[in-house]
């Protein structure tokens, strides 16, 4: 490991000997405490083939979306195995205080979150949109974390992995919970997403190469945004009730609507500077959107 710079960890005991703990109570599931890691200069990055939760204090000048905040409360991030791992530029923050918990996806075979974990979106966002918690949800979380610790420490008989995986739901519900309320109360933040999203897709569909590209993906709008395509669709629907494609395409009938009223272009016309190699797609797409063919809405101004 001495000459790395991108590590792999495929175990958990492996995980533990990268950060200098003791060997985990369970192969499979491991809760770590977080101010007991030691510092890697020379690992720049981590990818781990497990799932990573963490809840951490102490973390300076967190980026989150295209802020950065000074904070101190209690803050998780998901990550789906896989997914790379950056250290802190500086390495440890001195302050670190928290817990991250490893969990082997053999560890839910066989069980109602083996394809469950797959829904929860917040294991696509990526890490500097983490979910901050109030006191009182992370003391929830903590007793959560608490009583896994105590289940794998414990014994272990035919009951063990159900009442583990009961606790693991339950974590994840309230993480889903928190982050719908996260969406509504980091109003600010949010609003701004929105603004530079619009100016996004005004400036994309303003282009005259529109038709060499042809219309904006999703992961272009997330990529332009600096956020993942997940959180800006989770995000999106909270805050107005549309997909991210969604939103592509009412920008794009907005263009249309404003081309088929204030010029004599015909449809054909139309379609192809909105990017659109056939007509009939784009008719087809602007009767769904609108109950109403193009020369029908057109005719309606006449």
């Amino acid at each position: 490991m001495s000459n790395a710079t991108l590590l792999r960890i495929k175990t958990i005991p492996e995980g533990h000997r990268l950060t200098g703990l003791e060997k985990p109570h369970h192969p499979l599931i491991s809760v770590v405490d977080v101010s007991q890691f030691k510092n890697h200069s020379d690992i720049q990055a981590v990818i781990f083939d497990f799932y990573v939760v963490s809840l951490k204090r102490g973390c300076d000048n967190l980026l989150y979306g295209q802020q950065k905040y000074d904070f101190d409360e209690g803050l998780m991030a998901f990550m789906a195995p896989g997914q790379i791992l950056r250290g802190e530029e500086n390495g440890r923050p001195p302050n670190l205080q928290g817990w991250m918990m490893f969990i082997h996806p053999d560890f839910l075979w066989n069980t109602s979150l083996a394809k469950k974990i797959k829904k929860y979106d917040y294991f696509g966002y990526a890490t500097n949109e983490a979910l901050f918690l109030s006191d009182r949800e992370e003391t929830l979380m903590n007793g959560i974390i608490d009583n896994i610790k105590q289940e794998y420490n414990a014994p272990i008989d035919k009951f063990s992995q159900d009442v583990i995986i009961a606790q693991l739901e339950l974590l994840f519900t309230y993480a889903e919970r928190f982050y719908e309320r996260q969406f509504i109360t980091r109003k600010m933040t949010n609003s701004r997403i929105l603004t530079r999203l619009e100016d996004v897709l005004d400036d994309y569909f303003n282009q005259e190469e529109l038709l060499s590209k042809g219309l904006p993906t999703v992961q272009y709008v997330a990529d332009s945004l600096n956020i993942s395509s997940k959180y800006l669709g989770s995000l999106l629907k909270q805050l107005t009730g549309l997909t991210t494609q969604q939103h592509i395409h009412e920008k794009l009938i907005g263009k249309a609507k404003e081309k088929l009223s204030t010029t004599e272009l015909s449809v054909g016309e139309i379609a192809y500077e909105l990017g659109f190699e056939h007509s009939q797609s784009f008719s087809k797409l602007f009767k769904t959107k609108t109950k109403q063919s193009p020369l029908e809405f057109r005719a309606s101004f006449n």
